[in-house]
């Protein structure tokens, strides 16, 4: 019974990872878009002091401006929304398909590879470079300068 119980929690859990709960009032819960697209009447049209049109054609472009906004985006997608999640699905797919089953592996590989050449080349320094170094710098060592100031 507990394993049967067990088995329907896990079931339930991997559904909830797939079928999110989506969240009707707050759409943008990350705030990607919040420098970008809070666009409103005040921040497109403003009339300067001592430059003022009619109060009605002021409240009437006000109001022509925002329901226009309202209305354009929710028919735009309307009809663009639902292509669009499904091309940008593929695309980000696509992306992580190419990433998962590309890329890391060939960095992977190119990693290990260069590990062999890595070791080869620390072979190569220590066998012929160092002897070289140790023994010029056992010549120098016992250069001495001193600096002396003349009238």
């Amino acid at each position: 019974m507990a394993e049967e119980q067990s088995e329907l929690d896990e079931r339930i859990i991997i559904k909830d990872q797939h079928t999110k709960e989506i969240d009707l009032v707050n759409r943008d819960p990350k705030h990607i878009n919040e420098d970008v697209v809070k666009v409103d009447f005040e921040d497109v049209i403003a009339e300067p002091l001592g430059t003022y049109s009619f109060d009605g054609v002021w409240k009437t472009s006000y109001t022509t401006f925002t329901v226009s906004k309202y209305w354009c985006y929710r028919l735009l997608s309307a009809v663009l929304g639902i292509p669009l999640a499904v091309i940008w699905g593929f695309l980000f797919a696509l992306i992580s398909f190419c990433h998962i089953w590309a890329v890391v592996p060939c960095i992977k590989s190119y990693l290990i590879e260069i590990q062999c050449v890595s070791r080869i080349y620390s072979l190569c320094i220590h066998t012929f470079c160092d002897p070289l170094f140790e023994a010029l710098s056992k010549i120098c060592s016992n250069i001495r300068v001193a600096l002396r100031k003349e009238l």
